[in-house]
């Protein structure tokens, strides 16, 4: 088999992950329910924070789970082909979800995807971001610092729990949602960032 033929599955897996990654379920589903343009709400970003800025707490719900079931969705399918097109398919759908070329590259901060991917890939470690997230909210009740020491703490998780491809997924990952939370670190430097309300619990900054 030639080289070209290897690739070709692994690029397809890459592509089809981005694709999956692209649908915009935020957008869709305030649309759907008479909430109007996301985009023009809050932070503007196309994810379940952002939704629950509109006050419809079962939306940003729905948004959450089906921006992780995605991204697990996508593994999933590529998991037929071999591990290497998983990692690929996971790693396309967060950069799908991240830059939509539907809507001209302006998307979430893929926190829920990449769980819902890293879920997939390795439940172990999937299980321990979630309670690296719970722990940091309950603790410091930070939305977004417990997003960023949950996708940082990923790659850890993954090479203890899992094995070097998907620790090397985690990585990858982590950085381009951390990277995404540039605005957030900055609020949080300058102590200018909202807190979790005790009375109105938040989803995972995406």
């Amino acid at each position: 088999m030639s080289v070209s033929a290897d690739l070709w599955p692994l690029a397809g897996a890459a592509l089809g992950g981005y694709l999956l990654g692209t649908v915009p379920f935020a957008l869709l589903l305030t649309r759907a329910m008479g909430l109007g343009d996301i985009r023009k709400v809050g932070s503007g970003n196309v994810g379940a924070t952002n939704v629950l800025r509109t006050g419809a707490k079962g939306v940003a719900a729905a948004t959450l789970l089906l921006d992780a079931g995605k991204g697990a969705l996508a593994v999933l399918l590529a998991a037929t082909w071999s591990a290497e097109a998983q990692l690929l398919a996971g790693a396309g759908a967060v950069v799908g979800h991240v830059f939509p070329v539907w809507l001209r590259f302006r998307g979430g901060k893929g926190v829920a995807t990449t769980l819902g991917v890293m879920l997939a890939v390795s439940w172990p470690t999937g299980l321990g971001m979630i309670g690296a997230w719970l722990a940091t909210a309950l603790v410091l009740r930070y939305s977004s610092l417990a997003a960023i020491v949950a996708m940082a703490a990923a790659p850890l998780f993954a090479w203890w729990l899992a094995d070097l491809g998907t620790a090397l997924l985690a990585l990858c990952l982590g950085v381009l949602v951390i990277v995404m939370h540039h605005e957030n670190i900055r609020r949080l430097m300058a102590g200018e960032e909202s807190r979790i309300s005790l009375g109105k619990p938040r989803h995972p900054d995406d």
